[in-house]
């Protein structure tokens, strides 16, 4: 179940119509790996009419920029989070973190047209991120991450693997992280897996006995996304790091 102060800010991104997509820990909830978390994470478009639109929604929040950067497109556009934390009595202490380009995502309009819709308990409707789309944020360089992509794909597959569709298989095949999986599914499609193989080179270890390469195969694919992840964001943090000495005491 989705928090209350989490319900809050999606509420007020609802009512303010935010062209947002929830992203991160809670954005899992729905697909069947829930995360613990205290920060609501959103994608949105960086267009000046929109960002207003969220400005307004965090005044209503009471929320207020932590540290750096500014809230400013150009940040966004840059691959920048910008990072709020909420005063507003309902959500209090609530961190929202903003984002509008994100390492190996699509530009914002095609994931928003690839978004899920959801009903919140409070009969609040709310677009998140698409469950390919999920996973692939959630290739970074963090500890935590990986063995949520790797639920977040197990849930999908037992839930759709009676009646699946061939794009569900295509999704498992690319994005599977479970050797004993990823040779049920080459198995039961054998057509799809030889057309994957193509873009998965891991995948030709797909078959029965190969398991404990398949694994391994596994770890280096992890291990090569990671430090993409670390270059991407390489230069984001030096940018960040100059303009926190640029800071002044009025500025806190």
């Amino acid at each position: 179940m989705i928090p209350n102060p989490i319900l809050r800010v999606l509420s007020s991104i609802e009512a303010k119509r935010v062209r947002a997509l929830l992203m991160g820990g809670q954005a899992c909830v729905p697909h069947g790996a829930a995360e613990f978390s205290r920060d609501t994470d959103l994608a949105v478009l960086a267009s000046g009419a929109n960002l207003a639109r969220l400005r307004l929604a965090l005044d209503d929040l009471r929320a207020r920029v932590l540290a750096v950067p500014p809230f400013e497109a150009r940040y966004l556009r840059a691959g920048h989070a910008v990072h709020f934390r909420c005063q507003d009595p309902e959500a209090f202490g609530m961190c929202i973190d903003v984002m509008t380009k994100m390492r190996g995502l699509d530009p914002f309009p095609k994931l928003w047209a690839r978004r899920t819709s959801l009903e919140l308990p409070d009969g609040t409707r709310c677009e998140a991120m698409s469950l390919p789309d999920l996973v692939k944020a959630k290739k970074t360089q963090r500890d935590k991450d990986w063995p949520l992509v790797r639920r977040l794909i197990e849930a999908h597959y037992f839930e759709h693997r009676e009646k699946a569709s061939a794009a569900q298989i295509r999704f498992w095949l690319r994005e599977l992280r479970t050797p004993e999986l990823l040779v049920e599914v080459a198995r039961r499609w054998p057509a799809v897996w030889k057309e994957q193989k193509r873009r998965r080179a891991l995948l030709a270890l797909a078959r029965p006995g190969g398991e404990t390469d398949l694994a391994e195969a596994l770890v280096r694919e992890e291990r090569a996304e990671r430090e993409a992840d670390a270059r991407y964001w390489r230069p984001l943090k030096a940018e960040l790091e100059r303009l926190r000495h640029q800071r002044t005491p009025a500025d806190d």
